[in-house]
């Protein structure tokens, strides 16, 4: 049996489990565009333009475990390389694959449009190799199949995007065809002698120890065991804590949970159980300078065992030859139970009043708002700013999920990130906090969400500039042109959508409007919600001095 190149890798994206796939056209990829209509395995989503699309194929990805874009050469793959950028950093395995310039022309010294003015070609693989995790340029048909199953198979296993580059004349040019996907789905076998060492050192290191917690990560959303943590805390007997990137890994509604760790700005009673804590089981973390609030918060390495996703490091002991999956699955059968921290009762969260309807909208009374509106079929999108604060301090039901980019933090994330979210789970609610500034970078794609019929409902916060920039480093950089947020709506529908653009400046104007968004399920709702520019969540305010005294910090004399 044969097939064509395209309808090869149109076959394969269906087989491991995706139902879409994004993509801007361009005259290098429409060939490579009709092939994968014509296989249909999966359907095409068209993006406005190239960030957009890697954003909502990352969005895409966390929601349905991978996702795969289609770019055209050079200023397609440029543009989306931000984008992928985020995918590496958030371990998210993004499938790009790129049109490319006709095989003839390599090495004919012809110039080509879409290109830096050389003949040389490569330069897009050469800079991809440096945010993927596998790279393949196909210059012929009849190596293409092993070439685009070694990338599928590595981003799955690595859980990090992968480049695959088709040239124009190859895409629908004749391959053999694809054969069963096992082998790019399976693990690879844990070493069983490193796996049992790693084992029987996490016993010493719990035995050990009096008081244990459980600090999870946001590298556990590529574990693919997140489900499996509720059991391995009712093994153990401890308190279980997430960090700010990892809001929703574990259900608050479980008697061991005990609040976000996040240095200074902690939920109450979680900076003291885990700094207090003799033992502390780091299930996937990412120690960087805005989790650590500016190298504040720092543990003690005796006292922590720390579980990546390909190892695990232990009483000075490093490990390796199996995956975090493969080593919490044994660990949930064998892990001693430690109950010290379980006896630590969990601190609540402050209350929001109800503020009267009458009264200016506030930051809490939005975020008070928004919390009553997630259920536990809800996903809530944070964009990079306040939107982070009010969503560590909801209380959230379990099945709750909430999904932020606190790695990569590019601000404009989270719109379409939350499109290919609602594309990748269409059975839940979607819900999206973005500030303004954030907003218009890539406000575009929620015409793609009026084109899909998406009832995302986005809380468009508009404080009139970019307040986590201004309580970090203050300057006129930080103020930006107020826009009519909630008039793009109808902008955006023209003569056939169906989205909602209301406003809200008064509390009961808001609780008016999140009904008319409930009742919304043919498009998206989004409710500019007026805010005064000083009103924001006193965490950002404290946080943000301590990252800007990070920033600023002299450099060193040698």
């Amino acid at each position: 049996m044969t097939t064509t190149v395209g309808q090869y890798l149109s076959a394969r994206l269906g087989q491991i489990g995706l139902k879409h796939h994004f993509a801007v056209a361009g005259d290098f990829n429409l060939i490579l565009l009709d092939e994968l209509l014509a296989e249909g395995s999966t359907k095409q989503i068209y993006s406005c333009n190239e960030l957009n699309c890697g954003y909502s194929a990352e969005g895409y990805g966390r929601a349905n475990g991978a996702a795969a874009m289609v770019v055209t050469f050079s200023v397609g793959a440029l543009s989306a390389m931000n984008a992928i950028g985020s995918a590496y950093a958030e371990n998210v395995p993004v499938i790009i694959v790129s049109g490319a310039p006709n095989t003839n022309d390599h090495g004919t010294g012809h110039l080509l449009h879409h290109t830096l003015g050389n003949t040389n070609y490569g330069y897009q693989a050469e800079m991809m190799r440096h945010i993927t995790c596998a790279a393949e340029v196909l210059f012929s048909a009849e190596h293409a199949p092993q070439q685009i199953d070694n990338a599928i198979r590595t981003a799955l296993r690595e859980r990090k995007p992968a480049y695959i580059e088709i040239p124009c004349n190859l895409a629908n040019a004749a391959c053999p065809a694809p054969g069963p996907v096992s082998s790019l789905l399976s693990e690879p076998a844990a070493d069983p002698a490193s796996l049992d060492a790693a084992l029987e050192e996490t016993g010493r290191f719990l035995y050990a120890r009096d008081k244990v917690v459980l600090l999870v990560g946001s590298r556990m959303r590529a574990s693919g065991v997140i489900d499996l943590l509720p059991a391995l805390a009712d093994r153990m007997g401890c308190a279980v804590t997430v960090m700010a990137a990892a809001k929703g890994f574990f259900p608050e509604d479980h008697p061991a949970y005990r609040g976000v760790y996040w240095g200074e700005v902690s939920s109450p009673g979680a900076q003291e159980l885990v700094e207090s804590a003799d033992g502390i089981l780091c299930l996937g973390p990412i120690f960087n300078d805005y989790a650590t609030v500016g190298w504040r918060a720092t543990l003690k390495p005796e006292n922590t065992l720390l579980a990546d996703l390909h190892g695990i490091t232990v009483n000075g002991r490093v490990f390796e030859g199996f995956s975090i999956r493969q080593y919490l699955e044994a660990l949930s059968a064998r892990a001693p139970r430690r109950a010290g921290s379980a006896e630590t009762p969990r601190q609540p969260l402050p209350t929001i009043a109800p503020a009267p309807r009458d009264t200016r909208l506030t930051n809490d009374e939005m975020t008070r708002q928004i919390n009553t509106l997630i259920d536990g079929n809800t996903t809530l999108t944070a964009e990079t700013g306040d939107s982070w604060f009010n969503a560590v301090r909801m209380d959230l039901p379990g099945g709750a999920k909430v999904e932020s980019e606190m790695q990569w933090g590019s601000i404009g994330w989270s719109v379409p990130a939350a499109l290919g979210g609602a594309l990748g789970a269409p059975d839940r609610r979607h819900v999206l906090m973005v500030g303004d500034g954030s907003f218009q970078l890539t406000a575009q794609e929620v015409a793609q969400m009026v084109r899909y019929e998406l009832p995302v409902i986005i809380f468009l916060v508009n404080n009139h500039g970019y307040v986590i920039e201004i309580k970090i480093h203050d300057g006129p950089y930080n103020y930006i042109k107020n826009w009519d947020y909630a008039g793009l709506i109808a902008a955006f529908n023209a003569e056939d959508g169906h989205g909602l653009g209301l406003r809200a400046t008064t509390a009961g104007e808001l609780a008016g409007a999140i009904e008319q968004a409930k009742a919304n399920t043919r498009g998206p709702t989004l409710i500019e919600c007026d805010l005064d520019r000083s009103d924001c969540t006193e965490t950002l305010v404290k946080w943000g001095t301590k990252v800007a005294a990070a920033n600023s910090r002299a450099p060193k004399v040698n």
